[in-house]
């Protein structure tokens, strides 16, 4: 039976213009928007995640965004579950379906699947807190660049938990944590079109350096200092708060920690950029392409 249903996914780095991209051909296909963008799953964190606006939401319907708390404990792989589940409901009635985001291991969980993971021994987790708080968080970070370049290039590097999670499982198993993304090539009911947006590293940079600006106009400061005595669960490990975290706990200045957001949002798109040059199947455009241009593209060349 011909495979009769089509994800579309929208990629890049971050800052790049994806949410406009995908609300314009979302109304193009008369069709709904999944969010694979992990830090916009939570309803606290809004200004610091570039949360879509609500004129942009209302345009076209989104999912999985803003509908966990950060009070939550929620994984790639019950995001893969979800996910497929609404795709399912969706594709009853839609024949296209939006998927739009720049968390690669999310977007690909969904396209291809993910293993579930070995159990590894606590006392390896433990050992890595213990060299967190000997070494810093720049040698698990180092160490993870060096045995498992995929997740380093993927997943948030200051996010604590998430680093030793990596890592305990290349030390538990001795397989890169990225290996168990793609070992079990699952055939999925629908087919993947991806499209991406590119532009020169300069661009993207001036771009980020552009929105973290306007975050802290529209009050990125005043949301932190109300997340700050959370600061320690595992969601707000994150760029955007971590930093004004450090500056409230007198660690840095506050001029500092705004340039400390930038260089590592800078930082995180680079790693995207190294994530999803791995994927051929990716056709390309320049971010200021016609949404028109790449829609044409979609009906002529893909047959949608």
């Amino acid at each position: 039976m011909p495979i009769t249903k089509t994800l579309i996914c929208v990629v890049g780095p971050t800052a790049i213009g994806k949410t406009a991209l995908g609300i314009a051909l979302a109304k193009a296909f008369d069709t709904e928007i999944i969010s694979a963008d992990s830090r916009q799953f939570y309803k606290e964190m809004r200004i610091g995640t570039a949360v879509p606006s609500e004129s942009e939401l209302a345009a076209v319907k989104h999912h999985f965004i803003q509908s966990l708390s950060i009070f939550d404990n929620y994984s790639v792989g019950d995001f893969e579950r979800d996910a497929i589940a609404l795709l399912k409901e969706l594709f009853q009635d839609k024949d296209v379906v939006l998927m739009v985001g720049g968390s690669g291991l999310y977007v690909d969980a969904v396209v291809k699947g993910m293993d579930d993971l070995p159990k590894v021994s606590a006392n390896i987790r433990e050992t890595l807190k213990a060299e967190l708080d000997e070494k810093g968080i720049e040698a698990l970070q180092e160490e993870l660049k060096v045995v498992d370049p995929d997740a380093y290039a993927n997943i948030d590097l200051q996010n604590k938990q998430r680093l030793i999670r990596a890592l305990e499982m290349y030390r538990g198993t001795g397989l890169p944590y990225s290996t168990f993304l793609q070992k079990k090539k699952i055939k999925r009911n629908f087919q993947t079109v991806y499209i991406g947006l590119t532009a020169d590293r300069e661009i993207v940079y001036n771009r980020i350096n552009l929105r973290v600006e306007k975050m802290i106009e529209a009050g990125l400061v005043d949301e932190a200092k109300h997340l700050y005595e959370h600061r320690k669960l595992n969601a707000l490990q994150t760029v955007g708060y971590k930093e004004f975290f450090e500056w409230m706990d007198g660690s840095i200045t506050f001029e500092a920690a705004i340039e400390e957001i930038k260089k590592n949002t800078r930082r995180f798109a680079k790693r995207q950029g190294t994530w999803y040059r791995k994927n051929e199947q990716i056709h390309w455009f320049d971010h200021l392409t016609p949404a028109s241009e790449i829609l044409a593209f979609l009906k002529q060349e893909k047959g949608l």
